[in-house]
């Protein structure tokens, strides 16, 4: 399981080149091999989070995360896959962790908020099973190429969270018009209802923003809110 763990690819969404109206540079091109090693590489490479953690998106899911935490009492939240911090810097939680695979997000994440002792970070190899009241997954899913990686990763996603889980992805197997070998769309859905069935689908919220061709100016990721049955 440990070595599965370092595998995981954590970072919030995927973007071959970022907005130029945000100031931001083009993302660098990284061969694919496996997803641990690419998306290291990419950050390495002077790499951010992507077009989804940046401008329009980034308010948007600012918006729906922060009124779940204000409106269901959520006291902590647990990330995987904070990236860069822009997303987060968004958000408003009481206590947060936030986990990614990378040492170079995870340093720049702790000189960001070092202020702010209301959040930590650690790599995701570290993880030691600590658990919230919420669970986070931000445009990391449908990132999650190998099998065996996606597997690892929701149950570590699930079981993380004491309440309730918010993901946000891509939820189809169609991965037709995928045109990066770093990008595999999966019905996560499907087997969350097949190997989680302690968990409830409370709401599914529509993307603001929805894709129609061009990735700076829509998401394929809708929301999804799981609740945790109570025993």
């Amino acid at each position: 399981m440990k070595e599965l763990i370092k595998r995981v690819p954590i970072l919030n969404t995927l973007a071959r080149q970022i907005h130029s109206k945000i100031g931001l540079s083009e993302t660098p091109h990284i061969p694919f091999s496996e997803s641990h090693e690419y998306w290291e590489r990419r950050y390495d490479a002077g790499g951010n989070s992507g077009v989804g953690s940046y401008g329009k998106f980034a308010d948007f899911k600012a918006e729906i995360i922060n009124g779940f935490v204000a409106s269901h009492g959520i006291k902590s939240v647990i990330e995987f896959g904070c990236g860069d911090g822009n997303q987060l810097a968004l958000g408003s939680y009481p206590k947060y962790l936030g986990l990614d695979v990378s040492d170079k997000v995870i340093a720049l994440c702790q000189r960001k908020f070092s202020a702010d002792t209301s959040k930590r970070f650690m790599l995701t190899k570290d993880y030691a099973g600590e658990t919230a009241d919420l669970s986070l997954s931000l445009d990391v899913i449908y990132h999650l190429v190998e099998d065996d990686v996606f597997v690892s990763y929701m149950k570590m996603l699930l079981n993380a969270a004491d309440r309730y889980v918010i993901i946000y992805s891509s939820d189809r197997e169609d991965n037709a018009d995928s045109e990066a070998a770093h990008v595999r769309h999966r019905k996560f859905t499907a087997w969350i209802n097949r190997e989680m069935p302690g968990w409830t689908l409370l709401s599914h919220i529509q993307n603001r923003y929805p894709y129609k061709g061009d990735y700076k100016e829509g998401s394929f990721a809708d929301f999804f809110i799981y609740q945790k049955h109570m025993a």
